[in-house]
């Protein structure tokens, strides 16, 4: 709705106040320079891209324009998935196997499907959680390695926005070459004995190009792949979340402890107190109690763990 809303005030400011300065859209309307503009700007995303960009540009570009998420829930869903997998690995970690090898089979997944849907995220976790399976590592280790992950994906994923933004500041210049073909044609015509009333017409529609070059690279193309940016961005910090959990369990922290140090991580925007957390964990224990006690209860075995630690 965000999106829709952006878009519709930027055709509205633009569009509605040439018709108030007294223009008329019809002289805008340049389906030849339109064609000139777009399709060398999809051409030059093409050539410049190889497949699994544009893949991952087309699905960024979808969710900028499509219905956002709701970044409260899909941050108490990944909380909780976390915490029952820790508490599912207390058990030892090959207990884990019958959920991390099948993921989209296992019920204790299927309860969390706005995580389920997030393929990069669920590949992370299931993953490092087989690495943990493997053998004996170290708290610093594992940090070592999630981090070099992260900025791995980070860099793959961060590729379609730098490449939209870069065809954004070249569709200025696509614009200036229709608008140069244009005024070729003008000069053809005032060759082939066209009045002046016709070569200024056809001048006018060749500074068109210019106007839509200008208005795709500012009005449009920008302000998409800034939003791709923070999308990517906010993929980040989900996973460095998860990066921290896994690391805090296995430096030896409680699961409780280890989920509240991923928290920590949260963008503000979505982020839950630590009460809310305890309250999120208390209902998934007792799923007859409300879900936010007034006063929340701290629990003596917590309690205990977090001043070992």
């Amino acid at each position: 709705m965000q999106s829709l809303v952006g878009i519709a005030t930027i055709l509205l400011c633009v569009f509605g106040g040439f018709m108030l300065h007294g223009g008329d859209l019809g002289v805008i309307w340049q389906p030849v320079e339109l064609i000139i503009i777009l399709g060398a700007g999809c051409g030059t995303i093409i050539l410049g891209n190889p497949r699994h960009v544009l893949s991952e540009m087309w699905l960024q570009v979808k969710e900028v324009l499509g219905r956002r998420k709701d970044g409260g829930e899909f941050q108490r869903q990944l909380l909780l998935l976390m915490y029952e997998l820790l508490q599912t690995a207390a058990g030892g970690l090959k207990a884990l196997d019958a959920h991390v090898e099948a993921p989209h089979e296992s019920e204790l997944f299927k309860r969390y499907p706005m995580v389920l849907h997030e393929p990069k995220l669920m590949h992370f976790i299931v993953d490092n959680f087989r690495l943990m399976a493997m053998g004996k590592i170290s708290a610093h280790e594992l940090e070592g390695v999630l981090e070099q992950e992260i900025d791995a994906i980070h860099e793959e994923m961060s590729q379609p926005a730098r490449s939209l933004s870069k065809v954004g500041d070249a569709m200025p210049g696509f614009g200036i070459l229709a608008a140069v073909l244009g005024i070729v044609m003008a000069m053809n015509s005032v060759a082939a004995g066209a009045d002046t009333g016709e070569v200024a017409m056809a001048v006018a529609a060749a500074m068109v190009g210019t106007f839509i070059g200008i208005f795709m690279s500012y009005g449009v193309l920008d302000p998409i792949a800034n939003r791709m940016r923070q999308l990517v961005d906010e993929e980040r910090t989900a996973l460095d979340s998860v990066k921290v959990v896994l690391v805090t369990h296995v430096a030896g922290k409680p699961p409780l402890l280890a989920i509240d140090a991923g928290r920590r991580l949260v963008q503000l925007n979505s982020k839950p107190s630590f009460a809310r957390l305890e309250g999120w964990i208390e209902k998934l224990r007792n799923p007859d109690q409300a879900e936010e006690p007034a006063t929340p209860r701290r629990r003596k075995g917590d309690l205990g763990a977090q001043q070992a630690a």
